[in-house]
């Protein structure tokens, strides 16, 4: 890897750190448009997986206070249940027209959120929150988003800033394990990508302190828009 191509690599490292800290999700979304130009696809998801363990991880311990593992339990069991349906259907479903199909209508609930005021927060019964952790595994499952479905409950739920990442942002650090451990029997955890995951590590570590730091200023109002306008941005990701 040239200077150039290391310095790109780099910088999509920092900017990823610096959104997934700011909101507590997309790290994917920020970096893959980028990597894929210059990397493997299993290099790709691997990378993703692995920073994602730091990004998250720093999340959760920044949100501890709000954390409440007994309403995220559903969500993560259903998970368990989701991920490996989700790459069973994968055999039977064109991704290409899936992926089209999810990115349509995260542009279509995007645009509506922004548009419309904030809803106001409602609880719901477990068999409900099983069963969003179960789509939620399945969509990880067929498009490696494991926490797309999640993060939009959160969002409807209507719950303060800090109780939405709380509920998220575990269920997508599970998410992260279960995927981390089917690409390393996949073979995608090698030497070279290790080398390459901690070169990148300090800027994954600064830019997702730097989020962390905006996250802290924005009150309950700019973070549901910060979080629809990259939901919308996840979707035009799939479309195009």
């Amino acid at each position: 890897m040239d200077g150039t191509v290391l310095a790109i690599y780099l910088s999509a490292i920092f900017v990823g750190g610096i959104v997934t800290g700011l909101a507590g999700f997309a790290l994917g979304v920020v970096v893959s448009g980028v990597w894929l130009h210059i990397l493997t696809p299993m290099q790709v998801a691997i990378l993703i997986v692995g920073y994602g363990f730091v990004s998250q991880g720093l999340g959760i311990w920044r949100l501890r206070h709000a954390l409440e593992w007994r309403a995220v339990a559903p969500f993560i069991v259903g998970g368990l249940i989701g991920v490996p349906i989700g790459s069973a259907l994968l055999g039977t479903i064109s991704p290409a027209d899936l992926r089209t199909g999810i990115g349509v209508l995260l542009i279509f609930y995007a645009s509506w959120g922004l548009a419309r005021p904030t809803f106001k927060p409602f609880a719901a019964p477990v068999p409900v929150e099983l069963g969003i952790g179960v789509l939620n595994g399945m969509l990880g499952g067929l498009t490696g988003l494991g926490g797309i479905v999640v993060t939009i409950w959160a969002q409807l739920r209507g719950v303060p800033k800090d109780r939405q990442r709380a509920i998220f942002q575990p269920v997508l650090f599970a998410t992260l394990v279960f995927t981390f451990v089917s690409l390393s029997a996949a073979g995608a955890a090698t030497l070279e990508t290790g080398k390459l995951y901690l070169l990148g590590l300090p800027l994954m570590l600064a830019g997702t302190w730097t989020g962390l730091r905006l996250y802290g200023r924005l009150d309950d109002a700019g973070f549901r828009r910060v979080v629809l306008v990259l939901l919308l941005v996840s979707g035009v990701s799939l479309v195009v």
